[in-house]
């Protein structure tokens, strides 16, 4: 059975219905059906819509979309930063969390970047073991002096995170889409007739609630007209079929 909401375009070909491609078994890949991409995921057209990969969340790495791209030099200004913010001695684990804190778990450096790059800072008289009986770390006067010198560059370390912090909400709301389409894709082409009537069902209800949404006063209450007003869709009343 195939729903009218899938075009002709997304049909499976006769290769991806039985032939055998570079490292597949059949037709058929991960996500158990004949839409996927070439070397398995989600069909090209939902990964170009949502630039994620369904099966496992957003797509990792620098550019649109990812983390931003940690530049040569910022692990040794981060680590120089985190010393002066932290306002008390601590030890190379605390950095290390302190710049994942700093950075909302975008970016945490490896303790083969971080304790070298101690040392290095240590060699050029910027940061000292503190004199607190225990391993901990702290700037010198030459490594304050370098914070208030360098304010510019230690700011810039930090920005890009701050600039995709402020776009959290449609990173979510991108994420969340992009894994109910990759679950959508799924049902289509792997689940039984019955269990696709029953997510057009589903999906008829969930765009109902999301107009509600749009619909609620400013004390939460619905408009009279809201709920009489949702006859946009094709799927708005979805009768099971006869089998």
């Amino acid at each position: 059975m195939r729903h009218d909401m899938w075009s002709s375009e997304f049909e499976p070909t006769r290769r991806q219905r039985g032939g055998r491609g570079p490292g597949r078994r059949g037709g058929h890949d991960s996500w158990g059906g004949p839409w996927g991409g070439p070397l398995g995921g989600p069909p090209p057209w939902v990964a170009q819509m949502f630039g994620a990969d369904l099966a496992g969340g957003p797509r990792r790495g620098g550019g649109r979309g990812g983390r931003p791209r940690v530049r040569r030099g910022d692990v040794r200004v981060a680590i120089i930063s985190v010393l002066h913010d932290a306002g008390e001695p601590i030890n190379g684990y605390q950095v290390i969390q302190q710049i994942a804190e700093k950075t909302a778990g975008a970016w945490k450096p490896s303790p083969g970047s971080v304790y070298p790059t101690i040392a290095q800072l240590e060699d050029e008289g910027l940061v000292e073991d503190a004199p607190t009986g225990r391993k901990a770390l702290q700037l010198t006067e030459e490594g304050l002096a370098y914070v208030a010198e360098h304010a510019t560059e230690v700011d810039a370390v930090w920005a890009p995170f701050v600039e995709q912090e402020d776009d959290t909400e449609a990173v979510n709301f991108k994420q969340v889409i992009g894994q109910t389409v990759g679950a959508i894709v799924q049902v289509v082409s792997s689940g039984t007739p019955d269990q696709r009537e029953k997510a057009l069902q589903i999906l008829a209800e969930t765009r109902r609630q999301m107009y509600s949404l749009l619909a609620e006063g400013p004390e939460g209450s619905l408009d009279d007209d809201a709920d009489d007003d949702e006859s946009d869709g094709p799927y708005d009343d979805v009768a099971p079929r006869e089998r």
